[in-house]
């Protein structure tokens, strides 16, 4: 077996990492904002749309990090983390890193990513079509 096909074998299993590791990192935004941890310092009201980013993110990122409406939540992440990115970030300056939108851009293209190829296997998506035939 060449090294290539080793790694393609272990691909599907990496993109659950992938989706995983996103997931929390970007989940602590959420908490951040939403229940203050870490400290926040100056937290923002659940009704602002601050608020309202930290709640996507929060439990947004929970159900990615359990595969769970992994497609759909993916795709309303990545236009949230868009909209953050324009609305934010954008109007400081051209250049990502120095409006600090990078992470931004990158969850964007992340989640955009996880819309089209799925959670991968270690997801409770997976575990629900399992014994479904595939269509």
């Amino acid at each position: 077996m060449t090294r290539a096909a080793t790694l393609d074998r272990h691909a599907p299993t990496v993109l659950s990492v992938l989706r995983i590791v996103a997931a929390l990192i970007f989940m602590a935004h959420g908490t951040q904002k939403v229940l203050g941890f870490p400290a926040h310092p100056n937290p923002p009201g659940l009704m602002t749309l601050s608020g309202v980013a930290g709640i996507l993110e929060l439990i947004g990122g929970a159900l990615l990090a359990l595969g769970l409406f992994t497609r759909p939540v993916a795709f309303i992440l990545s236009g949230e983390m868009a909209f953050a990115y324009f609305i934010a970030h954008a109007p400081r300056s051209f250049f990502p890193v120095l409006n600090g939108g990078d992470a931004a851009i990158l969850y964007c293209f992340v989640f955009l990513y996880l819309v089209f190829a799925g959670p991968g296997p270690l997801s409770l998506d997976a575990l629900g079509s399992r014994g479904r035939s595939p269509r």
